[in-house]
């Protein structure tokens, strides 16, 4: 069988680094870094499955074109795919499907926003109601700057078009954890749950970012609490989804936050997520060709199957990340890196010069170490990472050091 990919980050190296196992594998665009890469537009490839990574192309309708070619396709049309193009939509599925979710309101004048805002208490999120590449998201505890954040985003000056609806959640608490669902339209099933890192600086400092590292699995949450959350959060929703007409093929990422009174769910996806497929996809026994085709042709035949080694995933980024990227630095010591048994490194925003890969993006490339135990993976992959550097590279240090918090609770 033959895979494309479509995308250009880690998510893609990674999924099409695990494709590669049983089918051929082409990724469009890809990029200098990922080996399975083309030029060739995606509708002009000749391919049995069409894996699609980014939210922007699925938003935009790539599964719709490529369906109505006649195309396999693993990854839901517009319509779907509008659970992660408008936040204020995902919250209506949310709670028609009876989902506990934050207490939130929408809104696009900022008087009744300032209101809102005035009526909570201690935390406070704004996000952008349309797309902004992971990064229109503001929790904050001073409410100054949450109402500023308010005012820039309904202006269009802080991310266009996408930040002239807002949502406005109360904040809430706890560990947060990425549950994804191969889903087939009638059904779904849960892949192994991960713990991704949103902030740039340790100790969860800083800004948001696309995500910063990942680790899978999570020892504090059980097998129990995945077919809990399957029961309450992704049926339910599915459901609602086929109410409204919408055949719902592709991942549906559930991103939870372990509150005090229970999970919530936070948000929903409508692909992989990226760092957490860096981890999660990786230790994958089930052949993903087969699970993704089956999800992709409307019959999932079994639940995927998980080794039990550790991973642990590692963003390594550009100078001024998250806003802006500093690129055409050489990444010095990826060969001694590679090189290294257990690591497995997916590549982002590179291009290749005559000396080599040098950067090209604000996430550069991911460095993913698998190993027995959580601790085992996590110092295997710093001491990969220790060996990559180019002037202002980023990275947190704090990667999957807390797996222990919250095991006994």
């Amino acid at each position: 069988m033959k895979v494309c990919v479509v995308g250009s980050g880690g998510r893609e190296h990674a999924l099409a680094h695990v494709l590669a196992r049983t089918a051929e594998v082409v990724v469009a665009p890809g990029n200098a870094g990922i080996p399975f890469s083309t030029t060739q537009p995606v509708n002009e490839i000749e391919a049995d499955l069409f894996v699609i990574g980014p939210e922007q192309p699925l938003v935009e309708g790539l599964a719709d074109q490529l369906r109505k070619r006649g195309k396999l396709v693993f990854g839901p049309n517009a319509d779907g795919a509008k659970i992660e193009g408008s936040k204020s939509w995902m919250k209506e599925i949310l709670v028609e499907a009876g989902v506990p979710t934050a207490r939130h309101g929408v809104f696009t004048e900022k008087e009744p926003a300032m209101n809102f805002l005035e009526n909570l208490s201690d935390l406070y999120v704004i996000k952008t109601d349309g797309l902004a590449a992971g990064k229109g998201v503001l929790v904050t505890s001073d409410l100054a700057e949450a109402k500023q954040a308010v005012s820039e985003y309904l202006s269009g000056k802080a991310f266009g078009s996408a930040g002239k609806r807002v949502v406005i959640e109360e904040g809430l608490t706890g560990p947060e954890i990425s549950l994804l669902a191969v889903c087939d339209g009638q059904t779904a099933v849960p892949l192994a749950p991960a713990q991704d890192f949103k902030r740039l600086k340790d100790l969860d400092k800083g800004p948001n970012t696309g995500g910063m590292g990942a680790y899978s699995p999570v020892p504090f949450f059980e097998e129990s609490m995945v077919e809990k959350i399957m029961n309450f959060a992704v049926f339910p929703t599915l459901e609602i989804l086929k109410r409204k007409g919408i055949d719902y093929r592709g991942v549906l990422y559930c991103g939870l936050m372990l509150t005090p009174d229970g999970p919530k769910v936070l948000e929903y996806n409508a692909r992989f997520g990226d760092p957490e497929t860096q981890v999660v996809i990786p230790r994958l026994k089930t052949d993903l060709v087969e699970l993704l085709a089956g999800a992709a042709s409307g019959s999932i035949n079994s639940d995927p199957v998980f080794s039990n080694e550790a991973a642990v995933s590692v963003v390594c980024a550009s100078e001024l990340y998250p806003e802006k990227s500093r690129g055409g630095y050489f990444i010095d010591g990826l060969s001694q890196a590679m090189k290294m048994k257990g690591i497995d490194i997916f590549f982002s925003g590179v291009k290749r010069t005559n000396d080599g890969l040098v950067t090209d993006g604000g996430r550069v490339l991911t460095v993913t170490g698998m190993g027995p135990t959580l601790e085992k993976a996590r110092k295997l992959t710093y001491k990969a990472v220790s060996q990559i550097s180019w002037p202002g590279m980023q990275k947190r240090e704090d990667i999957a050091s807390n797996f222990y918090l919250y095991k006994d609770e």
